[in-house]
C-alpha cells in the first residue's frame, strides 16, 4: 500500500498562474527522486451540497480558492527519503523566498497517510 503526502491550500485567485508555474517545477523534482505520483488541483466545484466545503474549513475570503494536493509514495520511509532528497534539489530551493510565495505557507494544511483502501 502506498503513503500519501497531502495538502489543500488556501491561494489568491489572482496567483493561480504564479502557483502553476511553481507547481510545475515540485512535480518535475519529486518525480525526479522517485514520487510515484505527484497532483496540483484548483478549485472548481466548492459549494458542497452536504459536509464542511474546503473553502469554510480553510475560511477563504471570496478573492482566494482552494488547491487540494498530493503525492504518492511507495511507503513512510520512501517518502522521507525524496522528501529530503526534494529539499537539496537546487532547482526546487533556487530562489524560493518564502515571502514571495504564492500563497501564505502559513495558511496550508499538510499531512502524511497511511493507504486505507487502494484499487
Amino acid at each position: 500500500m502506498a503513503y500519501v503526502d497531502g495538502y489543500l491550500i488556501p491561494i489568491p485567485k489572482k496567483s493561480v498562474a504564479a502557483y502553476k508555474k511553481m507547481a510545475s517545477v515540485g512535480c518535475k523534482v519529486w518525480m525526479a527522486h522517485g514520487a510515484l505520483d505527484y497532483r496540483e488541483c484548483v478549485g472548481d466545484d466548492l459549494k458542497a451540497p452536504w459536509g464542511l466545503p474546503f473553502t469554510k474549513l480553510l475560511k477563504t475570503k471570496p478573492s482566494e480558492t482552494v488547491v487540494f494536493a498530493w503525492i504518492v509514495f511507495k511507503s513512510k520511509a520512501h517518502r522521507d527519503k525524496v522528501n529530503a532528497a526534494v529539499m537539496k534539489d537546487p532547482r526546487l530551493t533556487a530562489g524560493m523566498d518564502m515571502k514571495k510565495m504564492p500563497f501564505d505557507p502559513k495558511k496550508m494544511c499538510f499531512g502524511g497517510f497511511k493507504t486505507l483502501v487502494q484499487s
